[in-house]
């Protein structure tokens, strides 16, 4: 068993903006090369859909993502969205191409009590198990992602038009799967459609406290060969 630390990093991005693709740069090499001593940096990138009215409709785009980065700007009382935004375990926001200021917020981060989830593949599902939260923790909700790498797209419009842009890990689907309290556990479906490559597919499961937006802990599956 991994005693590494899981820190979320999501990257609110678009393909219709010319300012991200270094952040996908700097956020795919965090989660290939995983260079903190300790850490799981696990990437999320989350492409938002406010972008697509200024030329080029960005095929992993969702009104979902653009909502919970609304949200975050509210959470942590921030001047407002941008892309590329990162957010590290919920707590942290700084421009997704800052590659040092990226790695100093998730080493903090990683200093933190987290929570203990366990996740286990079974046939069409996941199961979830709430081993431990951190002290004092408030209402806290469980959420599932899927995350898909290696995903790229020959953009043929707008301010990335004529380049072929290749990402950081992208969510095709979050939901939300239920509050947590420990010993809690869930069976959570896990149907992904046929469109999507089962070997770059994970699911990653993740703590976050309702009042604070503060990720407590995070667990991964890989969806490939076992």
């Amino acid at each position: 068993m991994s005693t590494r630390v899981a820190v979320i990093v999501e990257l609110f991005s678009s393909e219709g903006c010319s300012s991200c693709p270094p952040a996908d740069r700097v956020v795919d090499r965090l989660d290939t090369t995983q260079p903190i001593d300790g850490v799981e940096v696990v990437a999320m990138e989350e492409h938002v859909d406010y972008w697509n009215r200024l030329g080029w409709t960005d095929p992993f785009s969702s009104a979902v993502f653009s909502t919970r980065q609304q949200w975050y700007a509210g959470a942590l009382q921030s001047n407002g969205v941008y892309t590329p935004q990162a957010i590290v375990d919920g707590q942290r926001e700084l421009n997704g191409t800052d590659a040092r200021l990226l790695e100093e917020a998730i080493a903090a981060a990683a200093r933190r009590p987290h929570a203990r989830l366990d996740l286990a593949r079974e046939p069409g599902r996941v199961r979830v198990t709430v081993r431990e939260l951190p002290a004092g923790a408030g209402a806290t909700v469980l959420w599932l992602a899927l995350v898909e790498s290696g995903l790229s797209t020959d953009v043929s419009r707008g301010e990335n038009g004529g380049r072929t842009l290749r990402h950081s890990p992208i969510v095709r689907e979050l939901r939300r799967i239920g509050p947590a309290h420990v010993g809690d556990r869930f069976a959570a479906a896990i149907e992904p459609p046929i469109a999507w490559r089962r070997d770059h597919l994970r699911v990653v499961v993740f703590a976050q406290e309702t009042s604070t937006a503060r990720i407590l802990g995070a667990a991964t599956l890989s969806l490939g060969r076992p």
